[in-house]
């Protein structure tokens, strides 16, 4: 097996108060897997939605064309289906529907198996203050790091 990898989502954490984290399983072909396992994908701009039959979609999530794959390659910008427990997946569709909540992908990785699996997470959107208050602390603690560094 090839090393793991880790593709985080980095602007979910700044834009996003996380709830809740879940694990979930990808459908995908040969070519996406394959693509994934070089690191050539990108969760960014991902996010994730339920369809008339209450299955899970990430939508505008991008994994590059595999170099090597015929004309059987797969499309870079397609929605891949979620694999969730029947409960988790009802509670995460009354939640987003009742309260106003999303789910985001927070990062994508391969298991010791080779599995692809996508960290997902129950959010509600910050505020531009909250968003502020963010970019304070991690300034402060910055600047903390630096003096203790110097001595």
């Amino acid at each position: 097996m090839q090393k793991n990898v880790n593709i985080l989502n980095k602007r979910a954490k700044f834009d996003f108060e996380i709830l809740d984290k879940y694990d979930a399983g990808i459908v995908l072909s040969g070519t996406e897997i394959k693509s994934i396992r070089l690191g050539k994908a990108s969760i960014a701009e991902a996010f994730c939605e339920f369809n008339d039959r209450s299955e899970l979609f990430v939508i505008n999530s991008t994994v590059e064309e595999y170099a090597y794959g015929t004309h059987y390659n797969h499309r870079a910008k397609s929605e891949r289906k979620l694999l969730l427990n029947r409960k988790e997946l009802k509670k995460l569709e009354k939640d987003v529907q009742n309260k106003g909540l999303t789910i985001v992908p927070l990062r994508l990785f391969t298991t010791d198996k080779g599995l692809a699996k996508l960290e997902i997470a129950l959010c509600r959107g910050k505020k531009n203050f909250d968003k502020r208050e963010t970019m304070k602390e991690r300034d402060t603690k910055r600047d903390l790091d630096r003096i203790k560094k110097s001595f």
